[in-house]
Formats: C-alpha cells, structure tokens, sequence
C-alpha cells in the first residue's frame, strides 16, 4: 500500500511543479510521477539539513521537483 501512496503523492506533487513551473515539457504519466518522488526526496533532505520538520513536507517536496524541473530545463537547452 505504501508504494501505492508514493506513487499517487509524487504524481500531484509533479504536477503542481509543473502547473506552478509551466513550459514546453513532455512526457506523461510516468515522468510527472518519476518527477515528483524525485522531488520529495531532494526536498526533504534539504530540510531535513536546515532543521526543519513538521508541515514542510508538501513545500518541500514541490519545491525539490521545481528544483528538478528547472535543472532539466537546463541541461535539455545545453
């Protein structure tokens, strides 16, 4: 069950740092959900390195998949 709730969780969380980042990106399914786990993970182990705990696991997790999201953008226009 826990890996069906990862999936489902890393799915909305990249599709809000897609909506919050919008742009020419393709893939579907697969890579907004790859996308969003890879975003939970960079973004609570930023917070977990700066202390912080609690309610920041959704911000963090969006904004570690914005940070993703962004980086790939980059490397995509090189």
């Amino acid at each position: 069950m826990d890996l069906i709730v990862t999936i489902v969780v890393g799915f909305l969380v990249g599709l809000i740092a897609k909506f919050l980042m919008p742009g020419p990106d393709g893939g579907g399914f697969i890579l907004t959900t790859i996308l969003g786990i890879a975003g939970a993970f960079v973004g609570s182990f930023v917070a977990g390195a700066l202390g912080m705990t609690g309610a920041v696991g959704w911000i963090s997790s969006i904004l570690g998949a914005i940070l993703i999201l962004a980086v790939l953008r980059l490397i995509k226009k090189a």
